[in-house]
């Protein structure tokens, strides 16, 4: 273990650097974009919140979009690392319901801020669209691991259980996502969730 913590890389001072800049232009932009709309907000406008330049914001996040989802990956990232850390013995769906409800803990937590974020982010179709391209990058990083779970190896040929179930679980939790932004955040999200995942699993 001592080994292993010793061969961990830590970040450089140019990495570290980097990410503070990121999170100080992803703070103005939700500012600006929560405060004027998505669409009424220039890249300009979040470069001169942020103190940097137009061409720094750009170095840092290629499109407006970039700045919304860029921390997507990284709950995706959680997501799989919280299905890996399941009991070995619970079941692939179980597990898997688990690891995804790790996306609806800032609807607990901010739930005011996390509204605005979510009627902001189906309200725009750029947005939609490139969340939807997130989610297919967070399903193949799933599917792995849930075919580890059901027994299955590459060997045994084509086995679509696996993607069917990940495609579930993102789909019961786009659903709550959804009723919850048109309830103004006025529903319990967990329990929106539970429903869904009820509505398409029967327990075995």
């Amino acid at each position: 273990m001592q080994e292993d913590r010793a061969t961990i890389a830590k970040p450089t001072l140019r990495e570290r650097q980097r990410a503070a800049v990121r999170a100080e232009i992803t703070a103005a932009a939700m500012e600006l974009f929560l405060a004027n709309g998505f669409d009424e907000t220039t890249a300009d406008q979040i470069a001169a919140r942020a103190g940097v330049s137009r061409s720094s914001f750009f170095r840092h996040f290629p499109t407006k979009e970039d700045v919304v989802l860029g921390s997507f990956t990284s709950a995706g990232e959680r997501v799989r690392d919280g299905l890996r850390a399941r009991p070995a013995d619970e079941s692939p769906w179980e597990a898997l319901s688990h690891a995804v409800a790790l996306l609806l803990s800032s609807f607990v937590n901010d739930p005011e801020r996390t509204l605005r974020a979510q009627a902001m982010l189906t309200g725009t179709p750029s947005l939609r669209a490139r969340h939807l391209e997130k989610q297919l990058l967070w399903q193949d990083m799933l599917i792995p691991d849930v075919r580890a779970r059901l027994g299955h190896t590459h060997s045994n040929g084509p086995d679509a259980r696996a993607r069917a179930l990940v495609i579930a679980a993102f789909g019961c939790a786009d659903a709550a996502i959804q009723e919850w932004v048109q309830a103004d955040g006025d529903a319990d999200i967990r329990g929106l969730y539970a429903d869904a995942l009820a509505a398409v699993h029967t327990p075995e």
